[in-house]
């Protein structure tokens, strides 16, 4: 039979014990190390990495009390806090080993034992071993990918007075819990406001959850926010959380809730009342706590009027609205934002010190930027891949400064890609962001739209 890869150290001060120990279990185990005096623990733990440690209770002649067995379990969990220890402890001492599992102790085993009864000990701690590790990696993994998107959004520019007043809005409200309805135009920077409210909560340590709801599709709406138990439907092979459950403690940023149909409003607003979730196939609600941010693009208020979204709802998530300004009302922020994606661009396309003559900047704040600032990124870094040297210039950037340059430049270039992004943008122009209706209008349906908007940056 093979051995189980595992690394067990053996802590007695009695030779025979250890002895024995060691014999049987090198037999089971790829690693086995003793050791009679506790002192040499930090040592052994300098040179390896144990799964399991079987420590004594008693290391002095005439002691029964166990605390120099908790003393060193102190230590080895300080050496190690994922450390799996099973205390040995005499018959009969069964407070004493109580109170070494409160201690952090994993187990314990009575001496003289019985070799199946210690494999199966030690075999079951090794299950736990790697469950706290796993936790771990998972913590860390979840950490660093937070840390990575927060390096992401952590230009949050403007110095134009609009800014300013989503800035100092942001430090007023991002303390509280209160819910958060973010309005603007697509491109404007809805979610790095969001992001910034989660910054300046008293959640910020915990996750933020973002929740595209217009890819959605109505048939995967509840299992996707309020998860689902195995055999709910066809493909729910396993018990899944919703985005409720999974932004527990945190933030939950619910992004284009204008497109929600008026049946799924009313589920959502259900959940919203009573801070409740209820997976798919089960009866059972789980409290939620969450503080819930919300973006849209569309006018809700005149939804609102004309029946198309539910004016509870509105009134539920909109306890704080926090208006984007679209980048042509704050062109003073054109020069911060250029320069900004000069550096990021530059340093990503491996052209250093890449920089934009007055001119150029001078027409680029004429513009007027129907994308906002993501059209804005788009147009350096296609300026930034194509230019020759490392000045642009006004041929670098392909803008048309008024509608019959913009009918020239339209009727010239017949990139596909180029006027299938264009056509999507004046679609959403022309609809004031209606996702919806520019999708209509194209002769797409909102899932299609969305997978090429996102294919765009859009």
């Amino acid at each position: 039979m093979a051995k189980i890869e595992a690394k067990i150290l053996v802590v007695d001060d009695d030779i025979d014990v250890l002895n024995t120990a060691r014999m049987y279990l090198k037999q089971q185990f790829t690693l086995v190390q003793i050791e009679n005096n506790p002192e040499l623990i930090p040592l052994h733990f300098e040179r390896e990495s144990f799964d399991v440690v079987l420590l004594d209770m008693n290391f002095k002649k005439g002691e029964n009390d166990g605390s120099d067995g908790l003393r060193w379990l102190n230590k080895i969990l300080d050496l190690d806090p994922n450390a799996i220890v099973i205390l040995v402890t005499a018959y009969g001492e069964f407070d004493l080993a109580v109170k070494a599992i409160k201690a952090g102790g994993t187990d314990f085993i009575t001496k003289p034992w019985k070799n199946e009864k210690l494999y199966a000990t030690i075999t079951s701690a090794l299950q736990l071993r790697h469950s706290k590790l796993e936790v771990d990696r998972l913590k860390n993994t979840t950490k660093s990918i937070a840390h990575d998107v927060d390096q992401k959004y952590a230009n949050f520019l403007g110095n134009s007075a609009p800014m300013q007043r989503v800035f100092s809005l942001i430090e007023k409200v991002g303390p509280t819990d209160a819910n958060v309805l973010i309005l603007g135009e697509n491109g404007t920077g809805k979610e790095l406001a969001a992001r910034a409210l989660h910054k300046k909560s008293d959640r910020s340590d915990q996750v933020f959850i973002k929740v595209d709801l217009g890819s959605i599709s109505e048939t995967l709406f509840e299992s996707e926010l309020f998860g689902h138990v195995k055999g709910a439907f066809t493909d729910a092979k396993e018990d899944k959380p919703g985005r409720f459950e999974l932004a527990q403690g945190g933030t939950l940023f619910l992004d284009e809730i204008g497109n929600l149909s008026l049946p799924l409003q009313a589920k959502l607003l259900s959940v919203l009342q009573q801070r409740k979730v209820s997976r798919v196939g089960s009866g059972k609600e789980i409290p939620v706590d969450i503080r819930l941010v919300c973006a849209t693009n569309m006018p809700l208020y005149e939804m609102v009027e004309k029946g198309e979204f539910r004016q509870d709802l509105l009134y539920r998530i909109n306890t704080v609205e926090l208006k984007m300004p679209p980048l042509a009302e704050r062109p003073d922020d054109i020069d911060l934002l250029v320069e900004h994606f000069l550096n990021v661009f530059g340093k990503k396309y491996k052209k250093a010190n890449m920089r934009i003559d007055a001119g150029t900047m001078n027409k680029l704040k004429k513009h007027h930027w129907p994308g906002n600032i993501r059209e804005l990124e788009h147009a350096v870094e296609r300026a930034i891949i194509l230019a020759d040297g490392n000045k642009l210039g006004p041929n670098d950037f392909m803008l048309g400064n008024s509608k019959a340059t913009q009918k020239s430049h339209e009727e010239e270039n017949l990139n596909l890609t180029e006027n299938e992004k264009r056509l999507i943008l004046k679609a959403l122009d022309k609809h004031n962001g209606n996702v919806t209706r520019a999708a209509k209008e194209l002769g797409l349906d909102r899932l299609a739209l969305y997978r090429r908007m996102q294919k765009y940056g859009l």
